[in-house]
């Protein structure tokens, strides 16, 4: 991959900055506790960074419900644990309608609700414990391998290191972490284009929150074979629009529309290697 480590390092590093409020249906002190702010790592997902959270709340809730699986919810609608937090921050902002004309970030602190009753099952994925964000990350990051390389990469690994690849984005250590995801980074071939066989791309709406229909993406045109850029991209999903009339958040930032697809997938991609877009239109 491009060795363009200072990019890596700043989208690692990047912050989100939550509130977090107790459910006034939940108290069960004489006074509410008062609220607790954390800034969140982007890259992480937000069942894994709120042990303090649980332990500022749980002592203002009955007793029955302090080991419960906590949950969340913001704009009245429970938080989607499984996506990854810079994700769920910057589609608040996007749909926040102070936001239309910044750069998607606006939108702080993000005002959260805890929960620790009648968790919605029915809404959201079940999540009793590190072990199920885990387990759904490393499926993450296979999936995305299986654009990339075919499922080469992932299934030539030890298991130390698929631990260590969990490890090192649970505690938040970027050099434990890209010792490892370097190798999910190359090209799919030595073929001089460096390039994946697959953009690993998930496209969200800023409209309503919801993932478009999905589609493959290749890195290298087969016919010129010229580098896909964003604008191929646009230009693919919305055939009948001109790519300056859709815009694109990714990681609270906005590409060029000539930026490489393949850039991006390296340098702007999240922990489980997929890229993510909200497309705002």
């Amino acid at each position: 991959m491009a060795d363009d480590r200072d990019v890596l390092r700043a989208v690692w590093e990047g912050r989100v900055p939550a509130a977090f409020t107790l459910s006034p249906f939940e108290v069960e002190t004489l006074t509410a506790p008062p609220p607790f702010y954390l800034m969140l790592p982007r890259q992480s997902y937000i069942t894994v960074c709120t042990d303090k959270v649980r332990k500022h709340f749980a002592p203002s809730v009955s007793a029955n419900l302090q080991e419960n699986p906590m949950w969340f919810e913001a704009n009245g609608a429970p938080v989607r644990w499984h996506l990854p937090v810079g994700l769920l921050f910057d589609l608040a902002a996007a749909q926040d309608s102070g936001a239309a004309a910044s750069s998607g970030a606006s939108t702080t602190p993000w005002n959260v609700t805890v929960h620790f009753d009648k968790y919605p099952d029915k809404e959201i994925l079940k999540c009793d414990s590190r072990d199920s964000v885990e387990t759904f990350f490393m499926s993450s990051v296979k999936e995305s391998d299986q654009l990339k390389h075919g499922g080469k990469v992932v299934s030539a690994m030890q298991k130390k290191d698929h631990s260590q690849l969990w490890q090192g984005l649970q505690n938040d250590k970027f050099d434990q972490f890209w010792a490892v995801n370097r190798r999910l980074m190359e090209p799919a071939a030595p073929d001089g284009n460096g390039g994946f066989k697959h953009v690993p791309v998930r496209m969200y709406s800023a409209a309503d929150g919801q993932m478009l229909p999905q589609r493959l993406f290749k890195t290298i045109d087969p016919e010129t074979r010229a580098k896909t850029t964003l604008a191929d991209l646009i230009t693919a999903v919305f055939p009948d629009r001109s790519p300056e009339e859709v815009s694109v958040l990714t990681q609270g930032v906005r590409p060029s529309n000539d930026t490489p697809l393949q850039w991006m997938a390296e340098h702007l991609s999240y922990p489980d290697n997929f890229l993510y877009l909200i497309v705002e239109s």
